[in-house]
């Protein structure tokens, strides 16, 4: 399926494991930009919104990489933003339960594989920048994707690839090792 933002009821349909491209705007937001969200307001549209979790690096105006971050580290730090209406999170190593649960029905994970920073930047431009006192892998960048390839982590259903993923390892594991 090929996502355009703002993103509607369509990324419902989805589940883990699909194959989809992004293009739109999107917004880099790590630690240092959740908490500044949390206490000063949410500095764009979240409605139909995508953040990606990312800490890129900029260079005379344009993205040299954007690589994803551990979006793990957001998981405490996520809540609000579906509340107010983002549909996607992008990032890399998938999330906690709790994300998994706030997502249910309103919104899904994307996964970009780590390493890829250079090859997604070539998919993006950037259009501006939020909260860019808090340094350049810390703030709040708009980036223009441009069919930006990415698999289903999370789905609206509940669905958890990265958990599937640990759940079949862990079964393999006991099998070939009869420790059960």
């Amino acid at each position: 399926m090929n996502l355009t933002t703002p993103l509607g009821d369509e990324v419902l349909s989805l589940r883990a494991g699909d194959r989809v491209t992004l293009s739109g705007t999107i917004y880099t937001a790590r630690d240092e930009a959740h908490l500044r969200m949390m206490k000063e307001g949410i500095p764009f549209e979240p409605e139909g919104a995508v953040v990606y979790h990312c800490g890129p690096v900029v260079q005379d105006g344009r993205l040299v990489v954007a690589g994803p971050t551990t979006s793990a580290r957001m998981d405490a730090l996520t809540g609000f933003l579906i509340d107010a209406g983002v549909r996607a999170l992008v990032g890399k190593g998938g999330m906690g339960p709790e994300v998994v649960e706030q997502l249910r029905g309103r919104a899904v994970y994307l996964a970009l594989t780590g390493g890829c920073a250079a090859l997604a930047a070539a998919r993006m431009s950037l259009k501006g920048v939020h909260f860019e006192d808090l340094g350049m892998a810390e703030a709040v960048w708009v980036i223009e994707a441009d069919c930006l390839p990415l698999t289903v982590g999370i789905d609206a259903h509940g669905g958890d690839l990265f958990e599937a993923v640990r759940e079949k390892a862990k079964t393999q594991f006991h099998q070939r090792f009869n420790t059960r």
